[in-house]
Formats: structure tokens, sequence, C-alpha cells
């Protein structure tokens, strides 16, 4: 298969009533990880590259960026590149020559009107350079600068406000608070179901779902039928890659080769893609 744009992938799944996933690459085993689990899957996946991630590289967005769309070429699904929770002008002026079709542009800690003015400029931005955008109205907790947690009164994003919102900005696709959090390592997230069908009603647009990995596969599958067509996970496979470390590192102490414990991390994390995609993606 191919690089294809996040447009096109998104695209499919909400006319099949279904979602795409898109898995946080942080190294290139991530990368090499999730490409082999959604083979394994046969499922189309997109690759989603952070701000976060690009710091930890230096703040060098073309190596890593590089890397995974050259991973995505030897893929036997369709994969889609994503730049992900941009706060900084410059990155994301720097999506399209990277070879992103795609970004995220985060203003969802601010308040609505310098929100909705910040991701409007985005957008205009964007749309010029061929880029497809996503923003996020309301809050996903979770974040080191979360200013509430996923259950404060005030955080969930409100229909009303998402169908102006998305009418004055332009936005591709709608990241919504609707009960998930950033960062979880149990998934105990219980979604606000009625909140995302009337979401789904409201704005004309994709809803994406930040925050998947704290959520059970059952809530996830809900999720979709109710609206959700993106579907972000992270710390799902940095658990897994983890563990994975450890477990090798514990059985061979005085291993010093980093091949066999990337290896091990490398294939849990594509065994959790693989799952994940399997029951909730492609069911």
């Amino acid at each position: 298969m191919s690089l294809v744009p996040t447009r096109e992938l998104v695209s499919k799944a909400a006319s099949a009533g279904r979602a795409v996933a898109a898995f946080n690459v942080i190294t290139l085993e991530h990368a090499e990880a999730i490409t082999a689990g959604a083979s394994a899957a046969g499922t189309p996946v997109i690759l989603q590259i952070s701000e976060n991630a690009v710091r930890f590289h230096g703040g060098q967005v073309p190596p890593i960026a590089r890397a995974a769309a050259e991973v995505a070429q030897s893929c036997d699904v369709d994969v889609a590149l994503h730049l992900d929770h941009v706060t900084d002008l410059r990155l994301l002026r720097a999506a399209a020559d990277a070879g992103f079709s795609s970004a995220m542009f985060d203003a969802g800690a601010q308040p609505y009107a310098q929100n909705l003015a910040a991701t409007r400029a985005a957008v205009e931005w964007a749309h010029g350079a061929g880029v497809w955008l996503e923003a996020e109205l309301g809050y996903v907790g979770g974040k080191p600068d979360a200013p509430a947690s996923a259950h404060a009164p005030g955080v969930r994003t409100d229909p009303q406000e998402a169908a102006r919102y998305v009418a004055e900005t332009g936005v591709d696709a709608l990241a919504v608070a609707v009960g998930s959090s950033h960062a979880m390592t149990e998934r105990s997230a219980s979604l606000d179901h009625e909140l995302i069908e009337r979401l789904r009603d409201a704005v004309p647009v994709p809803l994406v779902l930040h925050g998947s990995s704290g959520v059970g596969d059952d809530e996830l599958r809900r999720a979709v039928r109710a609206g959700i067509v993106k579907i972000n996970v992270g710390t799902a496979l940095n658990m897994a890659f983890t563990r994975a470390v450890r477990e090798t590192l514990a059985a061979k102490p005085d291993l010093t080769d980093p091949r066999p414990y990337l290896t091990r991390g490398r294939e849990a994390m594509a065994e959790t893609v693989r799952v994940l995609l399997e029951g909730v993606v492609s069911g």
C-alpha cells in the first residue's frame, strides 16, 4: 500500500460508520510497531507525531517525520502521517514541508474567544498549504498543564458552542472532551455517549477522541457507534513497550546490547496495536 492523506482515511471511516485509529510515534520502533500491528490486522492507520515528540528529538521535525514516512511506504495497508497537538505556529507551518498531510492545532486550553481566533488563523494557513486541520474545543484532562480534570464542571464540549466554533473556524475535524483523559494507565474512563451523539448531530465534521488509552474496548465501540471517527492512542503503546523492556532486562541483567530489549518492546507495541484494531476498529 502507500502513504495516503489523513483526509482520505478519516472520510472513508466516517462514510462507513467506523473509526480510524491514530497512534503516537516517539521513536522509530513506535512507527515500525504501529505499521506491523496494522498490517497484521489488515487495517489502515494514522501515524501521529506530537509537538512533544518533536521536542524530544531536539526540536527537529524532519528526521522523525521522514523516518515514519519511509516506514509507512513499506506497510501492507494505507498509512497517513499526522502532526499532533501543535501549539507552536512555526512548527505548524513546517508540517507540509515535513510530509504531513494533516495537523492538530491545540488551542484548547485557551478561553473560547482566543481559541476561536487562533484556530481560525491556523485553518486559513493550513488550507492554503493543503493541510487538513483538526482542533480541540472543551479540554481533555491529563496533560501536565491541564487546568482541570476530565470531569470538572465546564470542561466538556458544548454542542451548540461546537457548532458555532466549527462554522466560524472552518476546521476539518473536532477533538471533543467527553470524559476521556490523556496519560491514563488504566482503562477505566467512562464516556458520555449521549453527549457524543449530540455533538455528532450538531457539527458537520468528524469527531476525534483523545486519551483513548484509558478507555475500554466496549466504551470505544459505543463511542464509535455514537459518532467518534478518529481514535487517538499513545500511552497504551508506551506501557507495553516499557513493560517488555523491563522484563527483558530483569531476565538478563548483564545485557548491554539494546537490540534484544528494543525488539521485545517493538513486538509488544505491535501486539497492542493489532488487538485494539481488531477489537475496536475492524470489528
